[in-house]
């Protein structure tokens, strides 16, 4: 049976090398306008699907051995017009790509970057969690993202 540790671990390797490393052109569109990232590592399998752009709205899901075992949704968008929106999401993506083994939801508790800033506020563990990611310019929210999700028995 997968520990908690081992799936936090497969989590990280698989938010690293889809959507925040290869970004908005390199995901799968599907027949219903959703892009999908897929990420596979032994008895693993991630998923990584959403629909839009700003805003947008989505779910990542982890299969072991074909069995649902973690999923996450999330609902986010650009909410100022301070920078373009592809500049935002580029930010995210760094930010995305420094996500931790102790907290895997999303990108890391601050990342900090001239006049940007990321961060991201979460509650519970990877059993049950719910989180508010957001970026700021100069101290002014220029992105907000709400997710929750948990293990699935």
């Amino acid at each position: 049976m997968w520990l908690i540790l081992e799936l936090k671990e497969f989590i990280v390797a698989a938010k690293t090398n889809s959507y925040a490393t290869k970004g908005e052109s390199e995901g799968r569109i599907l027949e219903d306008g959703a892009k999908e990232f897929v990420y596979l590592e032994g008895e693993f399998k991630y998923r990584d699907r959403y629909y839009g752009y700003n805003p947008f709205i989505g779910e990542e899901i982890v299969w072991h051995r074909n069995r649902v075992v973690w999923a996450m949704n999330f609902c986010g968008k650009v909410v100022s017009e301070a920078l373009p929106v592809d500049e935002v999401y580029n930010f995210l993506r760094k930010a995305l790509r420094s996500v931790t083994v102790r907290e895997p939801f999303r990108g890391p508790i601050k990342l900090v970057e001239s006049d940007l800033e990321y961060s991201n506020v979460s509650s519970g563990d990877i059993d049950c969690f719910y989180g508010l990611e957001l970026i700021t310019l100069k101290g002014h929210s220029i992105y907000k993202l709400r997710y929750h999700g948990g293990v699935i028995g």
